[in-house]
């Protein structure tokens, strides 16, 4: 379904990293001189993991997030995507490369209220230029079915509960059939109950081969993870692959 465009060279493999941060600093301005949000992080990270960034608040997991998706640069260092040197692209290119081959969920779900859930799976499809008005449609339908919520497809957002717009959010994620899977404290204003859901939404999606990358401080469901990268004040304080998942 997807034409290719700042999309991987190659196949990807569990032995070869997607992505590949070497050395990467993060500073901001401040009055004192700067201050280092992240601190000479190097990581690789691959297909079909399943990787946890956790770390109190100030830790450094949304700046993570976003020098990984393009949104920000790097102070020093380099990031690249299957070669791909994305810290070097222009904010138009960024965009485009971000809007073809990563999925983000935030937090707050970020639905369009004036769409329905169905044209809120769509819309990502049309602005990338993929859009077809048969093959899209039936597409976007399996995305809700994956999520158990293709009854609601013509609902609009406020219509459905927390836990189901945070659904349509990943299904929206995977609109572009995206190889990695970014998200930013997804079950922070969820139940337990749904949180759980969203693991094992996200776990499966590892298991087909996306890498799937997560930021939060929740440890409760952490035997969900396959990895876990935890953060202490901008460094790597320990990377451990548990075989979750």
């Amino acid at each position: 379904m997807i034409d290719t465009f700042f999309t991987p060279t190659s196949t990807p493999t569990k032995t070869s990293p997607l992505l590949q941060l070497e050395d990467v600093y993060k500073t901001y301005p401040a009055a004192s001189g700067g201050a280092q949000a992240l601190k000479g992080i190097d990581l690789a990270l691959y297909p079909g993991e399943f990787t946890g960034l956790l770390g109190k608040s100030g830790a450094g997991k949304t700046t993570l997030i976003n020098l990984i998706s393009g949104i920000d640069k790097a102070s020093r260092g380099h990031i690249r995507f299957d070669g791909l040197a994305i810290d070097d692209l222009d904010e138009n290119r960024a965009s485009l490369w971000r809007g073809r081959n990563l999925g983000i969920v935030y937090q707050t779900f970020r639905l369009m209220p004036t769409l329905s859930v169905l044209d809120n799976i769509l819309l990502p499809i049309d602005l990338c230029g993929f859009y077809k008005r048969t093959s899209s449609r039936e597409w976007a339908m399996e995305l809700l079915q994956s999520v158990e919520l293709e009854d609601h497809a013509y609902k609009m957002p406020s219509a459905i509960s927390g836990g189901q717009q945070q659904r349509v959010a990943i299904a929206r994620a995977l609109a572009n059939d995206p190889p990695v899977l970014i998200a930013d404290e997804p079950t922070g204003r969820l139940d337990s109950a749904t949180s759980e859901t969203v693991y094992r939404i996200f776990a499966s999606l590892a298991s087909k081969g996306k890498l799937v990358i997560m930021a939060t401080h929740d440890t409760s469901m952490a035997s969900y993870l396959s990895r876990r990268v935890e953060l202490v004040d901008g460094r790597i304080d320990a990377d451990i692959h548990t075989g979750g998942g």
